[in-house]
């Protein structure tokens, strides 16, 4: 996990070398990272953040779903909703570079930002929840709800639908889908757009629009189920 600065724009960079599993370390390394950018003494005016070549993530840690430890596994799925509802309810524009293949937790973390942008290619994104034999959290079904297309939510939660950049775009995990090299600095682009609006006007706005929705979010995360 990186955080480095492109003018006003505080860009995060999740890189493991391998999946961008959202580990428990994974979490909190965006939260701190994302403290840094409201508490610290260099303010962003925007957010950007991006996966490794190939891959934004792959969902929550397997070693930690896999364990049959229900106490961490429900607090993985917990500090994830945690997560994602800070990003949706951010006063600054969070913007989503989409490098790659975006599974599970890691589509649900694209939803959770303000916008996003997708890389064309062979990747794919997408709830694989219920094809592995898990029922998404209240959490990932009120996200889904307000970000997804109406026509392809039953598609995208209960059936498991895997998309294709395009096809995501149209579903709703997607708002823009360029060439693979251009991905981050379209994101930045767009980060810069939002950064240039009154931020006052931008945040009120913004909860006015997402409030019910962080309402229903927050709640769903703290029934833990």
């Amino acid at each position: 996990m990186t955080l480095e600065w492109r003018d006003d724009i505080a860009l995060i960079t999740i890189d493991d070398g391998k999946a961008n599993a959202l580990s428990p370390d994974v979490i909190a390394a965006l939260n701190e990272a994302l403290d840094q950018i409201q508490t610290g003494e260099r303010a962003s005016r925007a957010v950007v953040i991006c996966g490794r070549k190939g891959v934004f993530s792959g969902g929550f840690d397997l070693e930690v779903m896999r364990s049959g430890d229900l106490e961490a596994i429900g607090a993985l799925v917990t500090s994830g909703g945690e997560l994602v509802a800070r990003l949706l309810g951010s006063p600054r524009p969070i913007v989503c570079a989409c490098t790659g293949h975006a599974i599970a937790a890691g589509a649900l973390l694209a939803l959770g930002c303000h916008f996003r942008v997708g890389g064309d290619g062979d990747y794919r994104l997408g709830l694989t929840e219920t094809a592995i034999g898990l029922v998404l959290p209240d959490w990932a079904v009120v996200i889904a709800e307000e970000r997804l297309s109406r026509t392809e939510l039953q598609r995208a939660t209960v059936e498991a639908r895997i998309y294709s950049p395009a096809e995501a775009k149209d579903a709703g995990f997607l708002d823009v889908v360029v060439p693979p090299d251009q991905v981050l600095d379209v994101a930045l682009e767009e980060a810069k757009r939002l950064a240039a609006l009154d931020p006052g006007a931008y945040s009120g706005t913004l909860a006015k629009l997402r409030g019910p929705c962080l309402d229903r979010l927050n709640a769903a995360v703290a029934s833990g189920r």
